[in-house]
Formats: C-alpha cells, structure tokens, sequence
C-alpha cells in the first residue's frame, strides 16, 4: 500500500500543478524512490485524492493499481478503504516523501518479520542518519527489536503490518498511529532498523538534499 493521498501543503508552490509524490528528485518522481524501495513486491496498491489523473496515468504504466479517495481518510482510514484491493492478510505500507540511499528497505523488513511475534513491523533509522528531517525523533529501539515512543529513531514512512488490525477499527477517518496503540498494548508491534541513509522530501528544502546525497553516495 503506497500512500499517495495528501495535498502535500508543506511543499508549499510546488504542488499548485502536481501531487507530491509526482515531484522530481534527481531526475525521477518521488512515487518511483518509493517503488524502487519495493522491488519484487507483485501486487501494488496506492491510493489516489489530489490531483489524482496525473498519478493515475503514471502509476497505471508501471502497473501500480489505484483507488480514489474523495474524502481524504488519513492513513489509516486509507489503508482500510483499500483493503478489498488485496488479497493477502499482511501489507507492506509506505510513505512517498522520502529518498533512500542504502539496501531496500523492503528487503531489510522482510528479514526481520517474525508473524509469530508480530503484528507490526516498523523500519526506523537512528537521527544520525537522518537529512532534512525537521521533527524530534519518533521511537526508541532496544535490542530485543520492541520499540517504544521517543527520540532515539525516526519512522521512516515503511513497514509491515497485518491487516486485521486495521479492519477492526470502526472508524473509516483514522490515523495508523490508532492502530499503533492498539498494538503496543498488546506487545505485538516491533522496529527494525535501516542501515543506510534516509532523506525526509516533505518540504522544499529535502530535495536538494536529497540529490546531493545521492551524488556522493551513489
């Protein structure tokens, strides 16, 4: 499930005449950062509300099937009105405003997925390998791979989750951060974290960031 709904406000003139995931960084959209992220993963779902027939067109090419919002639904509510879409009771999902220089990240997630334990697996990155990140840090990470809120790492918009814990919340307008709470109480969510270098692109100024890390650290 690649999230591709938002309005992309914090970038600002940028998104007057595109989606935010159609925004170029090193000479390709952000959406196709994000898919490379995802390679061998079959069956691609992205959900579509802003100016959605420039994706729509885009995605279609590169045979990523789409579902349109008309009310935006968060990220959790988007997942769950996607949800007839697949088949398969576990998902990776992912945010579309980030750069990634280092292994794939869907790769590195699905190494470290244990279903037995887990109902949710979050792939972070420690602050200092974050750029352009404008925010605190969103969890902590121990050992064992439990993760807690706080400042240690900074989610990187990706992981994997199954989907019963979306299908059951009853709202249809919710934040996966619902979802996350439900599992922390559990004990069934965990992080893994990434290796490499990640970029936050959600304001202008990541993208030139972002291009020079990927010139110095092809």
């Amino acid at each position: 499930m690649i999230f591709c709904a938002g309005r992309g406000t914090r970038m600002k003139a940028l998104t007057q005449d595109r989606p935010k995931p159609m925004i170029e960084v090193a000479g390709k959209p952000l959406v196709d950062h994000a898919l490379e992220q995802l390679e061998g993963v079959e069956h691609r779902v992205a959900n579509l509300h802003y100016l959605p027939d420039m994706l729509e067109q885009h995605l279609g090419a590169l045979g990523v099937k789409t579902v349109f919002e008309p009310t935006l639904l968060e990220t959790g509510g988007g997942l769950k009105n996607a949800l007839p879409m697949f088949s398969t009771d576990t998902l990776f999902t992912m945010n579309t405003d980030a750069v990634w220089n280092g292994p794939r990240a869907a790769e590195i997630l699905s190494k470290a997925w244990d279903p037995d334990r887990m109902d949710a697996l979050l792939l972070v990155v420690p602050m200092a390998r974050t750029h352009a990140h404008l925010g605190t840090g969103d969890f902590d990470l121990s050992g064992e791979g439990r993760i807690s809120r706080g400042n240690a790492t900074v989610y990187t918009g990706m992981q994997i989750l199954k989907t019963e814990a979306v299908a059951e919340i009853e709202d249809d307008h919710f934040s996966l951060n619902i979802v996350w709470e439900n599992l922390f109480r559990r004990g069934r969510i965990f992080g893994v974290e990434y290796p490499g270098d990640w970029v936050d692109v959600g304001h202008p100024d990541g993208i030139e960031i972002a291009e020079t890390l990927l010139k110095a650290k092809p």
